[in-house]
């Protein structure tokens, strides 16, 4: 049991230095909206990465393919992620929020907010 528990922190440790080392790539090349929005995306995740540390296999999986679409995703052939792959992977994560059952983490962007 002891190694399960391990296993899963690993794993969160994992996923959430992934998401935070690409945040850091981001902070290098976006400004203005375009980095709020990663910014949000990436504490979003972080977020149902800890909530869902001890939930089921379903659930787990959902978030890390969530991180693993904003981390990898590459629509432009820059280094960086282009605005369109951050709005994609707003959806991808918005989706896993509202399957997980969780709307106080949706991410919006400023255009939203404003409507």
């Amino acid at each position: 049991m002891v190694a399960e528990e391990r296993g899963a922190g690993a794993g969160t440790d994992v996923l959430i230095r992934k998401v935070d080392s690409h945040l850091a790539a981001l902070r290098a090349g976006l400004h203005g909206p375009e980095l709020e929005l990663a910014e949000r995306l990436a504490a979003c995740l972080r977020e149902l990465v800890r909530q869902t540390a001890q939930s089921s296999a379903a659930d787990r999986g959902q978030v890390r393919a969530a991180v693993h679409f904003f981390v990898l995703r590459r629509e432009s052939r820059g280094r960086l992620l282009s605005v369109r792959s951050l709005a994609a992977a707003q959806r991808v994560v918005n989706k896993v929020v509202v399957q997980l059952d969780r709307p106080d983490l949706l991410v919006e962007t400023r255009r939203d907010l404003l409507v």
